[in-house]
């Protein structure tokens, strides 16, 4: 296919599908975005009009039967990323899907299933962009020694999003549209296991803050069913302790920040619009940490797509198979907090 025009079809031309993935697949050289297909006819002709796309589609299972797709972009709510990847590998088609990977593990590893019965066709899932720009040099640290043994970590993301008690039901608090996915915890996880191995086992809590708000859609109040806070205890392989604390309801809060604490020394990502790399050495101050040109990493997620279904290069961000570790953690996140007790996740 590396002398061939990809042709692309979008289920879910949203809002960071038009913010990252139609302008990013239209940077890679003969690749035409020809179909799509969104949440209702009207929705799919605006879309089709604004970008120029000359095939729509009524039904999603109608694009991803299309013999004349090769690769389907799902940008759609986590509730179609499962049933839209199955039909496309099932059809031949390549899949990139909108993170998080799944509603739930059992979701993820159907999907990892179906995959692996298609080695011939790619499968990549949009990654954390936390981390994307330092994570060269954190790697280069890790593995120099700049930590020594990893004693802690603590992952942090808070926002407030939902503090406010009047606004509407966001989709992400339906459970039917975003399964045990939980604030930004999926995301940062992600981005603490490409440095860090995953974790054996967690201890978590949770609270909903506003137990209903407005469903728009409904016309009344609905309850709210996913968390305004999370905090997980978590263990590594070996003595590694870890904890997260997520919010959707912190005012002035440390926003997104990675903590990995060592022996020897300690690093930091304080990320947002810009990502800050900090490090220090026990006895020493903490400092910002340059990131050479040479390993400043970024937004390349559609280059990447494109050249592994054409051969040049493989995934790295993010495969299935960390997708499925991801989702382990947040299933085992939900038995936890819903339980009230340690889960392994050997046990999800």
């Amino acid at each position: 296919m590396s002398l061939e025009t990809i042709r692309v079809g979008i289920v879910g031309l949203g809002g960071n599908t038009r913010l990252r993935h139609v302008p990013g697949l239209r940077e890679c050289a003969d690749v035409e975005i020809v179909g799509v297909c969104n949440r209702s006819p009207e929705s799919t002709a605006r879309a089709a009009a604004e970008f120029g796309i000359p095939k729509t589609y009524e039904r999603w299972q109608d694009l991803a039967a299309d013999p004349d797709i090769d690769a389907v972009m799902i940008g759609t709510w986590p509730y179609l990323h499962c049933p839209i990847t199955l039909a496309a590998l099932e059809h031949g088609q390549h899949v990139l899907t909108e993170a998080r990977m799944a509603m739930n593990v059992a979701e993820a590893r159907q999907m990892l299933a179906a995959s692996q019965q298609r080695p011939d066709l790619v499968t990549q899932i949009v990654p954390s962009p936390v981390g994307l720009t330092v994570h060269r040099t954190v790697m280069r640290l890790i593995q120099a020694g700049f930590l020594g043994e990893l004693r802690e970590f603590a992952v942090l993301g808070t926002n407030d999003g939902y503090a406010d008690p009047s606004l509407p039901r966001h989709w992400r608090q339906t459970a039917k549209y975003s399964g045990t996915n939980m604030l930004t915890l999926g995301i940062l996880h992600e981005t603490l296991m490409r440095w860090v191995p995953s974790p054996v086992r967690v201890m978590a809590q949770t609270q909903v803050f506003t137990p209903e708000r407005l469903d728009e859609a409904l016309g009344r109040p609905a309850p709210v069913e996913t968390p305004d806070s999370v905090h997980v205890l978590a263990e590594l392989p070996g003595r590694t302790r870890g904890i997260y604390h997520f919010s959707g309801v912190v005012s002035h809060g440390p926003g997104l920040q990675i903590h990995l604490y060592g022996s020897e020394g300690t690093l930091k990502l304080v990320a947002g619009e810009s990502e800050t790399l900090f490090g220090g050495h026990r006895g020493g101050e903490l400092t910002p940490i340059p990131i050479p040109a040479e390993e400043a990493g970024g937004w390349r997620v559609e280059a990447e797509f494109i050249g592994a279904i054409r051969g040049e290069e493989s995934v790295q961000v993010t495969d299935f198979a960390s997708g499925v570790r991801y989702m382990e953690f947040t299933e085992a996140v939900a038995r936890s907090a819903a339980m009230g007790r340690v889960v392994d996740l050997a046990s999800v």
